[in-house]
């Protein structure tokens, strides 16, 4: 949508991951659906991103998305792509299985360009993978351009009038650390006693099919059994974006209580980074880099105890949190989706010319050139672009852009079957 908006003379569209056994509906912008355990699938959606003469494919990469060992069956796709392929890496893996290994190096061979959200993602990618710094970009997680707020009105409306509002959310599993938060509710309480934990998102699919909702009961009890039962209120729904950003304005302080280092990019943590709110985390790859410099409070991954005193010090402080706010949402106007978008349109452009001699190209748009004809250039293994003045394919779920085809999946398996953003 950022780049159909930045540039509107491009066309694009998306091809779908589906999980199996899953039913997705779409947008209007999904032209091709690949089941994720299905081979053909994915030979047909080459054959149509090739027919259509799409000028680069943005992929959308996480292991989990993509069926076979280690996501192996989306090198059937990127094999016959005749266009460059401009890959986002939502994972690297610090200590890849040999089968993840492999996978990654066919997907950086294919590859024009590899694109990150954070800087370690480019130092993994040149220290265990052997990627050249040249075929790597970062660009951090894109963000939407929300006013700076208070949280009063978004209170009153979602029904916590009076109330300070301590929210965390996302697909739950096991990974997000949210007993950690429950654990130190008594505490925070003893200091503020109006304060609400609420934990926003529906179960993890891959949990829901395996055990049902007995995590969730289990997070249920013991926030009984520490007598918080009405001050942590679990919300199972998977919201839309309007609704998410509702959420967000009307929490006093977010919280990512995260179990594992590995996390190169948390969504969660970019948006409410981006709405100026005051962040304590865990941490994680993604927030030792985004909560630098007073933007945030980082705290020991499992600490109850260290997670509730920084949590009370900054609600009682509101004059400590609101520098805080105000750091955080001034760096985040950098990584609003317009910003994003200008950036992945450079990278794809810079794909282009990677990927095909100069005589085999035609300036079709500011920062963009088309192929004159379809060639068989690299192929990658998790990025589908758009265009049609410049054809653009790119995997994604929700996400339609301007002409181009899209492939990606909803994003909600992670290598280890758990670790996955909203």
């Amino acid at each position: 949508r950022a780049i159909a908006t930045a540039r509107p003379e491009l066309e694009t569209c998306v091809v779908a991951m589906t999980d199996q056994g899953g039913v997705q509906e779409y947008p209007d912008a999904v032209h091709v659906k690949v089941r994720d355990n299905i081979v053909a699938d994915y030979v047909r959606a080459a054959e149509f991103l090739n027919s259509r003469r799409f000028d680069v494919v943005s992929l959308q990469h996480e292991y989990g998305i993509f069926g076979g060992e280690a996501g192996r069956n989306i090198i059937e796709l990127l094999s016959r792509l005749e266009m460059p392929i401009v890959t986002t890496l939502h994972t690297v893996l610090q200590q890849p299985t040999p089968a993840q290994r492999a996978i990654m190096r066919s997907i950086v061979n294919v590859s024009a360009k590899l694109i990150v959200m954070a800087d370690k993602g480019c130092e993994l990618l040149q220290s265990v993978h052997d990627v050249p710094a040249r075929k790597i970009r970062v660009i951090p997680h894109g963000i939407p351009d929300f006013p700076f707020r208070e949280p009063n009105r978004a209170k009153l409306k979602n029904g916590f009038r009076g109330k300070t509002i301590i929210l965390t959310f996302g697909l739950l599993s096991p990974s997000k650390g949210i007993e950690t938060v429950i654990d130190a509710m008594p505490g925070i309480i003893r200091s503020c006693p109006n304060s609400v934990y609420v934990v926003l998102g529906a179960t993890h699919p891959n949990l829901v099919r395996d055990q049902g909702e007995a995590y969730r009961e289990n997070l249920k009890a013991r926030a009984q059994q520490l007598g918080v039962a009405d001050h942590v209120v679990f919300i199972n729904q998977f919201v839309d974006q309007p609704k998410l950003l509702e959420f967000i304005s009307m929490c006093d302080l977010y919280v990512t209580p995260y179990l594992n280092e590995a996390q190169m990019t948390s969504g969660t943590l970019a948006y409410s980074f981006g709405l100026g709110k005051a962040v304590v985390s865990t941490p994680y790859w993604h927030a030792k880099e985004l909560l630098v410099n007073g933007r945030g409070v980082l705290v020991p991954f499992g600490d109850a105890n260290a997670i509730g005193a920084e949590i009370t010090s900054l609600l009682t402080n509101h004059a400590r949190r609101d520098a805080m706010r105000k750091r955080a949402y001034g760096a985040s106007r950098s990584m609003t989706w317009a910003q994003t978008a200008e950036r992945y349109i450079a990278a794809f452009a810079s794909g282009n010319e990677a990927a095909i001699p100069e005589q085999a190209t035609s300036d079709i748009g500011p920062g963009v050139r088309r192929p004159r004809h379809a060639v068989a250039v690299r192929r990658m293994d998790h990025q589908l672009t758009m265009s049609e003045s410049t054809k653009l394919a790119r995997p994604a779920v929700h996400k339609p852009p301007c002409r181009s085809g899209t492939m990606t999946g909803p994003y909600r398996k992670h290598a280890d079957g758990t670790r996955v953003d909203q």
